[in-house]
């Protein structure tokens, strides 16, 4: 009997990262060497790609900018392990190295009152080992680094005075695997055990009552959920493809058997074709790793250096796999996205849509991007609303003189000599008042006009990033702090209405007898 075709499944690679991985050199000078250049570590946001590499350098990729940046890791240029992105009040980017050094840089923000400089902050010292995991607080205030002998170290973040304290947290028999922290509650994956640190009351709660049967690479990861911390959930691998679900006391409340989801025909991630690609070691048997929960209620990713499946545990079927096909080195998923690392030089992105179309400019409208990252460059695609006209109407004088408001230049006075001398009323005021009436009217009106222009840049920006999906919680926003404004009244023309300046006949008199004899 022929086997039946593999069923591909709804996420797959749709084209290669060339930009990113053409970005990164394949080897550097050093000295009289030359040195190969090997990618370690990948993590990836909405706005950044982080590639860790063997010679100590981080490889930033702005997608928004499509601009790559790079930065030194100070030290022996130890191979980075692992890298760790947040998007918060600033842009942070930890990263561990092989020696168990950690180091954590505050990027550049183009916003005005942020930081204008690039700041590190080293942690050295306590570990004594690789570092194996990164997590962060999502204020950006705490960061956690466990090593492969155990140890977890906190280090507190004071970005504002620009100061890194670590203090050792825990130290545990075996390595630690995988992370997490939530609600003041830090998630820590041994190769041995899975336990949970309350940092208030600092108490340590195991997973279960029993240890792994079997050292490995087994994660864990909370259940993504608004919720206070007494209704945290997790999620925990154990040998044999069985799934803990526990709460935030440890209690395990269900266990879920994978194993016979294999029985029926596993759907394959359907990769772009590649020289070299498949051949890749598996195991006889198959088994759990490193967890996170992916884009769907139920989903959840888990992979080790062998494998990675996404399995939908609702309803107990296998999203897709990736078997058989090479070292898998780093792991990371964002959004509706999954990049792995896989042997020495290959980025694959798995996901549901083309990464031109979901993941970098509807990006801009549909998910809430980082206020730290500087807005794209994009050519004009509607309509741009513009400021709109306004009509200065000439200043009329009762001798006939006109004079326009923003220059005061007078003009016509000869004809008006003739028919004007009728229409002059004496008035109290002096010319000089009458004239700093005037001066101040012109003034207002250049104060309304540049606020006006002000406010439809501010609008003219809007309308250029065609940011509708936004528009309409923005608008719901602002109603707060403004009054309603009629739409007739946004297109109305700002007029100057004329001012009718009136002179004293005494003096308009002495100015025509003098200049009749020749005098000016």
């Amino acid at each position: 009997m022929t086997a039946q075709p593999t069923s591909p499944s709804i996420l797959r690679e749709f084209s290669p990262l060339y930009y990113l991985l053409n970005a990164i050199p394949a080897k550097v000078q050093r000295g009289f060497r030359s040195v190969l250049v090997y990618l370690t570590a990948v993590d990836s946001s909405s706005d950044f790609l982080a590639v860790g590499s063997s010679i100590g350098m981080l490889y930033l990729y702005c997608r928004r900018l499509a601009h790559m940046n790079k930065y030194s890791v100070e030290g022996k240029c130890d191979a980075i392990t692992v890298v760790k992105l947040l998007s918060c009040f600033d842009d942070l980017v930890a990263v561990g190295t092989a020696s168990g050094q950690v180091s954590v840089f505050q990027l550049v923000s183009p916003l005005p009152g942020r930081n204008k400089q690039l700041r590190r902050f080293d942690v050295v010292g306590l570990h004594k080992g690789s570092i194996t995991s990164l997590t962060w607080s999502t204020n950006g205030m705490k960061l956690f680094s466990g090593d492969d002998r155990g140890r977890v170290v906190f280090s507190a973040l004071d970005l504002d005075q620009g100061v890194c304290t670590p203090v050792l947290l825990l130290e545990e028999s075996s390595g630690v695997v995988q992370m997490e922290y939530s609600r003041l509650v830090l998630l820590v994956s041994t190769q041995q055990r899975s336990l949970l640190y309350c940092t208030q009351k600092q108490e340590v709660l195991q997973l279960g009552t029993k240890t792994h049967r079997r050292s490995g690479k087994f994660g864990a990861c909370f259940l993504p959920a608004i919720c206070k911390q007494s209704d945290l959930q997790v999620y925990a691998a154990r040998p044999g493809l069985k799934l803990w679900k526990s709460d935030v006391r440890g209690q395990v409340e269900t266990t879920q058997r994978l194993k016979s989801l294999f029985d029926t025909q596993v759907p394959q991630f359907e990769l772009f074709p590649r020289p070299g690609l498949g051949g890749g070691y598996r195991p006889a048997d198959r088994q759990l790793g490193l967890l996170s929960c992916f884009l769907r209620e139920g989903w959840i990713l888990s992979w080790n250096e062998y494998c990675l499946y996404v399995f939908d545990v609702i309803n107990q079927v296998i999203v897709g796999a990736l078997e058989s096909s090479g070292d898998i080195v780093s792991v990371s998923s964002c959004g509706n996205e999954i990049f792995i690392l896989k042997g020495d030089r290959d980025i694959i992105r798995l996901s549901n849509s083309h990464e031109g179309i979901t993941s970098t400019f509807p990006a801009l409208f549909v998910h809430p991007a980082s206020p730290l990252t500087t807005p794209p460059a994009l050519h004009p695609t509607g309509s741009v609303e513009t400021a709109q006209p306004i009509r200065t109407m000439a200043i009329i004088v009762e001798d006939g003189a006109t004079e326009e408001a923003r220059g005061g230049e007078r003009f016509s006075e000869g004809g008006a000599d003739e028919e004007g001398e009728g229409r002059i009323e004496e008035v109290k005021e002096a010319e000089e008042h009458d004239q700093l009436k005037v001066t101040e009217f012109s003034q207002s009106v250049s104060i309304s006009s540049s606020s006006r222009c002000r406010s439809s840049s501010v609008t003219s920006w809007d309308s250029l990033h065609g940011n509708t999906s936004t528009s309409s919680s923005y608008e719901l926003g602002s109603r707060r702090y403004s009054a309603p404004v009629d739409q007739e009244d946004m297109q109305q023309d700002l007029v100057v209405k004329a001012i009718r300046v009136k002179k004293k006949k005494k003096r308009r008199l002495q100015q025509d007898s003098s200049s009749r004899n020749g005098f000016f």
